[in-house]
This record gives C-alpha cells, sequence and structure tokens, in this order.
C-alpha cells in the first residue's frame, strides 16, 4: 500500500472480483458494515491500479501450466502469470505463491 502512493500497479483481471467477493464475506460474516464496503470501494477505486487486459487470454494455456506446475489454484496463478509476461515483482503474502515466485525467479514484494 505504501509504494501506491508514488507507484502504480498492475493486476489480472480476477483482481475487481477477488477484491469484492473478500469484500462480501467480510460484511457477511458481520466484520464490516456496508457502510465499510463502500467506503473500501471509493479508497480502491482512487488507487493507481491498472487491470491487465490480457490476462483472459493466457488462462487455458500459460496460466494453467503454472498452476500445474506450482500447484496453485488458477487465481494465484493468474498473478504468477501477469509478473512474469510483464517482468515486474509480484506482492503477496501468500506463501504458497511465494514460494512459487522464488522457484520461478520473480522477485517478491
Amino acid at each position: 500500500m505504501e509504494r501506491l502512493g508514488t507507484e502504480s500497479a498492475i493486476v489480472p483481471e480476477v483482481w475487481p472480483l477477488e477484491t469484492t467477493n473478500a469484500l462480501l464475506v467480510a460484511q457477511r460474516r458481520g466484520r464490516i458494515t456496508e457502510k465499510d464496503v463502500a467506503r473500501a470501494l471509493e479508497d480502491l477505486a482512487a488507487l493507481p491500479i491498472q487491470v491487465d487486459q490480457e490476462t483472459h487470454r493466457q488462462a487455458l494455456q500459460a496460466t494453467l501450466t503454472l498452476a500445474t506446475k506450482y500447484r496453485l489454484s488458477s487465481y494465484d496463478a493468474a498473478y504468477l502469470e501477469l509478473a512474469r509476461r510483464i517482468r515486474v515483482p509480484l506482492a503477496t503474502l501468500d506463501t504458497k505463491l511465494r514460494s512459487a515466485c522464488k522457484s520461478a525467479g520473480i522477485e517478491v514484494l
């Protein structure tokens, strides 16, 4: 988040769905309110985040190959595929995805 103050980010096309799902689940479980969801969406919309328009074209080949090779979900493999394709570091706290990045030679933030 700190880096988004001075840099932009690029995410696979699945990111908006994953983000809204996380907010929905948190709201349904009573962790946040509908007002919190609306505020979070406003905050996210203000961030310099670009959604990659090529993710779906990679899904049936490159992403599937990476998911199989590193035993990742297709969603996590989409992040790995994007980082590898455009040669950028990947920001994640997911242990399995961090390990896959290391094996694939991709820098992790």
